[in-house]
């Protein structure tokens, strides 16, 4: 999405790092950026808005489940794999969750 309008950060580049934003989880310069970035383009500003609201209704839901540790680790390792450039096969991530653990064999 991009709304044709030149900017100094570009729509793509704020669209690739929404949820870093949301999350508080990128450097305030680039926090600055992205917000300067909301001020001038509109389309990329409801985006904002509407992930806003969905991960705000995802907390509200779902907010007070317990994750399995061993899931959580198995997530963060995929976000780090991803984050380095690798890539990774989704039908080896279905796999492993449909594999039996040996509680269950």
């Amino acid at each position: 999405m991009s709304c044709g309008e030149p900017h100094e950060t570009d729509c793509s580049e704020v669209l690739d790092h929404l949820y870093e934003f949301l999350d508080h989880e990128m450097p305030d310069g680039d926090c600055a950026k992205f917000e300067v970035h909301f001020d001038e383009c509109s389309p990329c500003l409801e985006k904002y808005g509407l992930e806003k609201a969905v991960k705000k209704l995802v907390a509200r839901c779902c907010g007070q489940d317990d994750v399995p540790s061993d899931l959580r680790s198995k997530v963060m390792g995929r976000i780090e794999l991803i984050r380095a450039g690798q890539v990774v096969p989704e039908r080896e991530v279905t796999a492993e969750t449909n594999a039996p653990t040996s509680a269950q064999e």
